[in-house]
C-alpha cells in the first residue's frame, strides 16, 4: 500500500540567505518531514495559500501536521495584545486556522505542534496565556522537561509514562476550546497536550517539539490513522 500523504504547514521568511540569494522563502525545519518519513508517511509541504482553498488541499491528503512557530495573534481569541506577544503573522494565522477548520470538518487526522496546538485550541474557541516563564530558557535552544499523561486519554495510550520532551514556547493553553480536553501536563500544571474528546476523530496537539526528539510514537499514531481512515461522508440527498 502507498504511504499516507501527510501535509505539513510551512511559513514564509521574507529574507532567507542561501548561495548568492537573499529572497522570500516558504520553509519548515527539516525535523518535521524527517519525523513523518521515519514514522512511515510521505511528507507534503504546504505553503501559505488563500484560506478558501484549504478544504480542496486537504482533500488530497491523508493527514495534517500544523507546525510550530510564532505566536497566534490574540485578535483570534478576543484578547488585548500583551507587550510580550510577538508580532502578528497574519497570513500564516489565516491559512493555518483555515486548514484546522477544514480538517475538523472532514475528520482528517491532525497533529498540532507547539503553535499548532495553540492554533487548534483557538480554532475551537479557546484562549491562550500570552506569557509564562520556564519553558523557553535560552533563545534558539530547546529546553527539556517532563510531561505527565492524563490517564484514560488518547495520548496516555501512546505514551503511558512520564516523558522528557524538548520544549520552546512562552505561551500556553488557557481556556480549552469546544470539544477539547487536556491529555498531558508539565509539573507546573501547564497544559502540554490536548485532544478531541470525540473518539471518532484522531486530533491531538502537543506543546513540545517531537520533531526534535527520537520518540516517534505520536507521529506513528497519526500515520496509522491516516493509513486506515475513511473520510466522513456528506449526508445523501433525500430519496437517494
Amino acid at each position: 500500500m502507498p504511504r499516507p500523504l501527510i501535509g505539513i504547514s510551512t511559513y514564509v521568511e521574507e529574507s532567507t540567505r542561501y548561495g548568492v540569494w537573499d529572497i522570500p522563502t516558504a520553509l519548515v525545519p527539516a525535523g518535521y518531514y524527517e519525523l513523518v518519513q521515519a514514522a512511515g508517511g510521505t511528507a507534503v509541504l504546504l505553503p501559505p495559500d488563500e484560506p478558501g482553498t484549504a478544504a480542496e488541499v486537504l482533500g488530497r491528503l491523508d493527514g495534517l501536521v500544523v507546525a510550530g512557530g510564532p505566536d497566534v495573534d490574540p485578535v483570534h481569541y478576543g484578547a488585548a495584545r500583551d507587550p510580550r506577544t510577538g508580532a502578528p503573522a497574519t497570513v500564516r494565522d489565516h491559512w493555518e486556522l483555515a486548514l484546522i477548520a477544514a480538517a475538523l470538518e472532514t475528520g482528517l487526522p491532525t497533529l498540532g505542534v507547539c503553535r499548532g496546538m495553540q492554533a487548534l485550541n483557538v480554532a475551537l474557541g479557546g484562549t491562550l496565556t500570552q506569557h509564562l516563564d520556564g519553558h523557553m530558557d535560552t533563545p534558539g535552544t530547546m529546553s527539556w522537561h517532563p510531561v505527565r499523561p492524563v490517564p484514560g486519554t488518547r495520548y496516555a495510550t501512546l505514551v503511558p509514562e512520564e516523558a522528557e520532551v524538548p520544549t520552546y514556547h512562552h505561551q500556553a493553553v488557557d481556556r480549552l476550546g469546544r470539544g477539547l480536553m487536556a491529555s498531558a501536563h508539565a509539573t507546573d500544571g501547564t497544559v502540554e497536550a490536548i485532544e478531541l474528546t470525540d473518539p471518532a476523530h484522531w486530533c491531538l496537539g502537543v506543546q513540545w517539539h517531537p520533531e526534535r526528539d527520537k520518540d516517534t510514537r505520536v507521529m506513528s499514531a497519526l500515520i496509522e490513522q491516516a493509513a486506515t481512515r475513511k473520510p466522513l461522508q456528506a449526508p445523501s440527498p433525500a430519496g437517494v
